[in-house]
């Protein structure tokens, strides 16, 4: 079996454990195994093929967890409009509860509301829906 053989055969090895598992991080790796495919193919001794495979992998992880880094983190998912498609649905609310709480109708639903923040108690208005705690929407004005 030839050396580039060796090599394609551990990139698909890593791509199938990639599919089990989810890590990104394991097809950074992966380029670096087709680095070192490349470099068999172009005839590298096993020095270089190991050299070129270990700095294209580990080069690709390096820039992916820098990028990732700089990219700002998602939203919890009982605000990200993302996993819940009522974040950001407008409400009316016709007045407020001593206790901070409102009935807004929703989906033809009744819900409980709360506001965001102690300054929107203020009135009745148009509010939006800002996340979802539990069964309770968590609303601010518009």
């Amino acid at each position: 079996m030839s050396e580039s053989t060796i090599w394609w055969l551990l990139a698909g090895a890593a791509v199938a454990i990639e599919l089990v598992t989810g890590t990104f991080y394991l097809l950074m790796l992966t380029v670096g195994l087709v680095a070192g495919a490349v470099a068999a193919h172009l005839g590298f001794g096993m020095i270089g093929q190991m050299g070129i495979a270990a700095a294209v992998g580990g080069g690709a992880v390096a820039v992916w967890h820098w990028y990732r880094s700089k990219s700002p983190s998602p939203l919890p998912a009982n605000a990200n409009r993302d996993v819940n498609l009522d974040i950001g649905e407008p409400v009316h609310v016709a007045q407020w509860n001593a206790d901070g709480t409102t009935t807004v109708k929703f989906r033809g639903a009744n819900w409980t509301a709360i506001a965001a923040s102690q300054a929107e108690l203020a009135g009745p208005g148009s509010f939006r829906i800002k996340e979802m705690l539990g069964n309770r929407l968590v609303i601010e004005k518009l």
